[in-house]
């Protein structure tokens, strides 16, 4: 049983066990936290390297806007308007369920997997005072070791992880990912993604039309194509000096938002760990082959270290030290 609770501070458990006994059965007295969730540093940091993402995609859309409004009529703010407050269809459960199925390819458990999963998770939420009947487990058809966490209420583990690993480790890794919800990593990516994407989706428009523009007009005058490219390329040039060269910080946002993806990651580990699941995730980091999770970074190159959303093992597990 769980240690009777302070009243007002939540109860974790510390005890690092290697196997767990669900402790925490249906009908257990649990103390919850107040706040469930909360947004740290990396969160703020993410969301500050969207910005400009966020601001390009911003006038592309009123600029479709504007073209609906002298084609069909309607309002140059509507689509905008829409558009702003469709983030909020991240935290609505049946948008949610979709993404899950239809964009991430996840599946609803079978009642003998959720007969394994679920009082796993039941243990992992009641360490951490938080409501994991909030959340929805799903599986994932893969055959790594992994498992995610997204939107607001989506964890989801391969199905490899859930018939291999041990009872801890299965914890340890469902810890980790309830530390990506409860610390805003889910929401805070996913928004960044949605917002950004009509500026990416634009620029990779552009750029592909640019390439098959010069493609064509090369197929008729090798010299017709050179021209086009020295315009394109005054006209790049142009607006660099224009803006002081602003737009070359834009390649650096790749890397930056990277390093914050692995703060992130690391900060997951420190919150798994910090529930008395150190020694399982330090296991299962180690049993994993090199550069077999999704993300990391073993065994590339230099930039491709750089890239990488999740730090190498060998970096989370020194990072775990503390905890062993």
């Amino acid at each position: 049983m769980i240690t009777p609770p302070t009243p007002g501070v939540p109860q974790e458990s510390k005890v690092p066990v290697e196997d767990l006994d669900y402790r925490n059965a249906p009908g257990t007295r649990i103390h919850l936290r107040a706040r469930q969730r909360s947004a740290d540093a990396t969160v703020w940091g993410r969301l500050a390297l969207q910005l400009p993402g966020f601001l390009t995609s911003l006038l592309v859309v009123v600029g479709v806007g504007m073209l609906l409004e002298a084609w069909l009529g309607p309002p140059a703010w509507l689509p905008a308007t829409l558009w702003l407050g469709s983030g909020t269809l991240a935290f609505h459960r049946p948008s949610e369920r979709f993404l899950a199925r239809h964009v991430l390819g996840l599946q609803h458990p079978l009642p003998a997997e959720l007969a394994t999963l679920a009082p796993v998770w039941r243990e992992v939420t009641a360490r951490a005072g938080v409501d994991g009947a909030r959340y929805e487990l799903w599986i994932e058809e893969s055959d790594d070791l992994n498992a995610l966490a997204a939107a607001g209420h989506i964890v989801a583990v391969t199905r490899r992880a859930l018939e291999h690993l041990p009872t801890g480790q299965l914890a340890a890794v469902l810890a980790h990912e309830l530390g990506h919800h409860t610390r805003g990593h889910t929401w805070s990516g996913l928004l960044a993604w949605w917002y950004a994407l009509p500026g990416r989706l634009t620029w990779r428009g552009l750029a592909a039309g640019t390439v098959k523009l010069v493609r064509f007009t090369s197929g008729f005058s090798y010299p017709a194509a050179g021209i086009l490219v020295v315009l394109l390329g005054w006209l790049a040039f142009a607006t660099l000096t224009a803006t002081y060269g602003l737009p070359l910080l834009l390649l650096t946002l790749p890397y930056l938002t990277a390093a914050v993806g692995r703060r992130a990651e690391l900060r997951a580990d420190a919150h798994a760990a910090g529930l008395g699941f150190g020694p399982m995730l330090a296991q299962m980091l180690q049993g994993l082959p090199a550069g077999k999770e999704t993300g990391a970074a073993d065994g590339t190159g230099r930039l491709a270290r750089l890239l990488a959303s999740h730090p190498d093992h060998r970096t989370r597990l020194h990072h775990l030290q503390q905890y062993l």
